[in-house]
């Protein structure tokens, strides 16, 4: 499985903020949002990785990731020149995914919780189409909702409901098979102009082949897309951490956890950022791991 981390947008919801730099590299707690999507993806045992953005943006990304080889990873970089959907991004990524299947995750989305990195990957085992994450909000009038019956089979998809008929909002991490790039060039764009993801997953739904993992208790999803929700996001990666002892969405010690890096290649980013608080946390974890 390819992944696409989707951090294209201008950014107008975070203005003034977002004048001068991208959405992505603003930073949640202790760490550019950018590294939350891509946590998800290295969790989910993906390491082909895309990350489609504004042409401005692309440098500073590149900057942060380069090729992504001391992370295990192999990530390259194309642009979205203007904000044109979320499906959007299986256009530009078509020779990405190629044939196999893909994971699609927003680039201002976290995901946090207890065994997320299992259900990320059995999701990823059991995929047969479209595989969507839901997770129950009390607004659901604000969001894409999905029904799903009493057997837990998705039955419908709407955007913003009136009267919704269920509280699963669908997140922004959505996992499909090789189809999706043929499904994405039959869109039509919205009347707003876009290529939108909900009609990717109805069209999925239509065949019978979408489902809907529900991320219930124990799990926390957030969209840090305003001032309000960025601060959230903030606060609650620094209570984990702090409580906790550990960090959230350390690229590092997911590549290490996960096999990607050995402990000598961690060490060895501990040693370069060893005047923070996350290079000694670098350190510390390449001793114990190791």
């Amino acid at each position: 499985m390819n992944g696409i981390v989707l951090a294209g947008g201008s950014g107008t919801r975070l203005y003034p903020l977002t004048l001068a730099t991208s959405k992505q590299l603003l930073a949640v707690y202790d760490k550019p949002m950018v590294y939350y999507p891509l946590s998800v993806l290295m969790l989910a045992g993906i390491r082909d990785i895309l990350i489609i953005s504004n042409p401005p943006s692309i440098p500073a990304l590149r900057a942060l990731f380069g090729d992504g080889s001391h992370l295990g990873l192999h990530i390259t970089y194309a642009e979205q020149q203007e904000p044109r959907g979320i499906a959007e991004a299986f256009l530009i990524g078509a020779d990405h995914v190629a044939d196999e299947p893909c994971a699609l995750v927003l680039g201002d989305n976290i995901f946090h919780g207890a065994g997320f990195p299992q259900l990320l990957r059995s999701s990823r085992e059991e995929l047969d189409g479209c595989m969507l994450f839901g997770y129950p909000v009390s607004d659901p009038y604000r969001y894409g909702i999905g029904e799903v019956d009493a057997s837990g089979a998705l039955v419908s998809i709407e955007e913003k409901p009136a009267h919704p008929r269920s509280d699963n909002a669908i997140t922004g991490l959505y996992f499909y098979d090789s189809d999706v790039v043929e499904i994405a060039r039959e869109l039509v764009p919205s009347p707003r102009g876009e290529l939108e993801i909900t009609d990717v997953n109805l069209a999925y739904l239509k065949q019978g082949r979408a489902r809907l993992q529900r991320l219930g208790r124990g799990f926390t999803w957030l969209d840090a897309g305003t001032h309000d929700s960025m601060l959230a996001a903030s606060q609650y990666v620094q209570v984990i951490e702090k409580r906790q002892g550990v960090r959230v969405a350390c690229l590092e010690e997911i590549a290490l956890r996960m096999g990607y890096i050995d402990a000598e290649a961690c060490h060895r980013l501990g040693v370069e950022a060893r005047n923070s608080d996350y290079g000694r946390y670098l350190l510390e974890l390449a001793e114990t791991v190791g």
